[in-house]
Parts: C-alpha cells; structure tokens; sequence
C-alpha cells in the first residue's frame, strides 16, 4: 500500500512538473512573442542605382526549406514526425545549395524563402550571412517571419528556437527596401509558435520616373484558407495601386497555392489534387501569373521523396503586372534532393 502511495504521488509530482514547465513556456512565449509593425523600413538610400525602363531582368525563387528538408526528410506539420535532418545531412544540403547559387549569380535578383539566421532545426548557422558573403556582388536583405524562443512540437524532439525568414539578394542597390505584414493569426496559444507571415518589397527608380517594384512573397500554408484569402486581399491592394500609378510590380515567392487555372503536364511525378489553388478572378486577367507546368516546385513531406508514389505541384510562381512580358520560365528540377522545393527562374522584359 505504501508504494501504491510512493507511486501515486510520484505520477502527481510529474503531472505537475509538466504542467508548470508547460505554463512557463506559454507565459515565456507571450513576453517575447515577435509583434512586428505592419511595415517596417529596412533599408532607404538616396543615391540608388536607376534602370532603364525597357530592362530585361532574370531572376530566381527558391523556397530552399532551411536546408532541412531533403528528399529524405518528412515534416511534422505536413503530416511527417520529422523537423530536422541530422547534420551531416544539413551540411550537405547547405553546400548543395550554395553550390547552385553560385552558378547562377549572373541573374538580377535571387528570393529565397525559408532562410534561417539562428535557428536550432539547421544548427544555428547563419545562411543569410554565409549567402551574402558568397553573393557578393548582390545587395542583401532580410526580413523575419519567424522569430520563436522555443517552438515545443513535435514532443520527441522539438524545433527548439527559430529565427528564420525570407530574404533578396538584388544585383541593384534599392531606393527602399520594406517588410509588410500580412494580416491573419492563428488561435491562442498557437499562434505564439507560428510564423508571422510577410513580404518583402524592394524598389527601384526607372529612367522614366517610374518605379520598379520586387516582391518575396511566402503565404500562408496550414490554415484551411481564411488567412490565406486575407493576406491575398491585403496583397491584392497593393498591387493594383502601385501599377495604378504607372509601376512595374514582380512578385515571386512561396505562394503555398498553386496559380488559377494550373494544369500540370509532369511527365513522372505525381501531381497533388488536393492543392489548394488561387482565385480565378484574384486579379484582372491582363495580369500574367508564370510558372513551369512542366516540372514541380514542390513536394509533398508527409514521407520521403519517392518519383513514383510522392505528390507533387507547383506553387512557386511568378506574377507580373501587365506592363511586364515575360520573356522565359523554367522550373530547374534538382529532384527534392536538397529542399523539398525546386527552384524557378525567370526572364522578362519591361514595356512602355
């Protein structure tokens, strides 16, 4: 009977160990919770490079999953018990991706998604600076979408601290560069350990007194799709009024949709009917939304990459306003090997 006893009070002392040791997160997580304003400058310059009004331009977007999710990896809030691969591995991914960016500095503008500066999950190195240092000749800049002092999921072995965001690397010194919020938040308390999705947008002034306008988008990706419809809405605004005064607008990124009225023409991967996809009327159809039907940017991480039984889409696209042609697009397939998103590049040209 004593032990009976010994043993109940033991379970009740670890009960409310963890119930404090949950508490204290909560309460910790409340007093650093990231609360950024709407817009927030990064950067001003009153000497910026101008470009011509006809310029052609390249560039690429690569969602490149914070060099963690390689074709063996699986992720725990897509279904997956996984949130980081182990560091050999991690290692290999980061020089696999410093690699392609390497070969593929001569394009104007570089937007990655899903870079981290301090996180646990790639083992506290610094992307963005190792990227910048090995992008040298490109004008840096970051802005935060994740700043998290102990995501506590998955129980096994949990993502720990995150700082973490999307950043553009651009070969054209700005004459501002600005973090904008996108609305929507999750339910208490979940929305203490979730990313505070935003945009980044950069611009440049045209030989004609126009602007030029780069967009790194990264959208939500795990609500059923009010939040999704409100940053869309929020987005929405300001790019009708910027084109509205005469701007050119591209925005790329990692929409978490796939575009209106997408059909894929994979010759092997299996294609994911599920995707939830844009609007068909988002935006007036002299808008041209760009994209690779060919090849997936993307994969699911329920389980490891496999060819033949791993769905696949593409939601990693480009959007130009109508003064904008597009001149080329091509999804460049690296096979999951090292991100679970392939990278997109892009040429267009701009037009009076």
């Amino acid at each position: 009977m004593k032990i009976l006893k010994k043993i109940f009070r033991l379970i009740l002392v670890l009960i409310f160990l963890l119930a404090l040791g949950f508490v204290g997160i909560i309460v910790y997580a409340i007093i650093s919770d990231y609360k950024p304003e709407e817009k927030i400058t990064l950067f001003n310059s009153d000497s910026p490079d101008r470009l011509p009004d006809t310029a052609g331009i390249s560039l690429i977007t690569w969602n490149i999953g914070y060099c963690g999710l390689d074709k063996e990896m699986d992720f725990f809030y897509d279904g997956g018990t996984k949130v980081i691969t182990p560091e050999a591995k991690y290692i290999e991914n980061l020089d696999a991706v410093e690699k392609f960016l390497s070969q593929n500095d001569t394009v104007d503008f570089i937007l990655i998604q899903e870079i981290d500066k301090n996180s646990k999950r790639s083992y506290k190195i610094d992307q963005f600076e190792k990227f910048g240092k090995l992008l040298n000749e490109f004008h840096p800049f970051f802005a935060t979408n994740y700043e998290v002092f102990f995501v506590p999921v998955p129980p096994a072995s949990p993502m720990g601290k995150v700082l973490s965001g999307v950043a553009t690397f651009s070969r054209y010194q700005p004459s501002s560069s600005t973090r904008y919020q996108f609305p929507g938040k999750y339910g208490f308390p979940k929305q203490l350990f979730m990313l505070d999705r935003c945009f980044l947008l950069t611009r440049y002034p045209l030989e004609d007194g126009k602007e030029l306008l780069v967009i790194n988008t990264h959208n939500e990706a795990f609500d059923p799709g009010q939040i999704r419809k409100a940053q869309m809405a929020y987005l929405k605004q300001l790019l009708l009024s910027e084109y509205e005064k005469g701007n050119y607008v591209i925005t790329g990124g990692d929409w978490n949709m796939s575009p209106p009225g997408f059909v894929p023409e994979f010759s092997i991967n299996k294609v994911n009917t599920d995707q939830m996809a844009m609007d068909s009327d988002f935006l007036p159809p002299e808008w041209k939304w760009v994209y690779d039907s060919k090849v997936p940017s993307n994969r699911s991480v329920i389980a490891g990459y496999d060819p033949s039984t791993t769905t696949t889409t593409v939601i990693d696209v480009f959007l130009l306003s109508p003064n904008i042609k597009n001149v080329s697009v091509e999804c460049i397939n690296l096979d999951f090997e090292n991100s679970d998103h392939n990278p997109v590049r892009i040429k267009v040209e701009l037009q009076k």
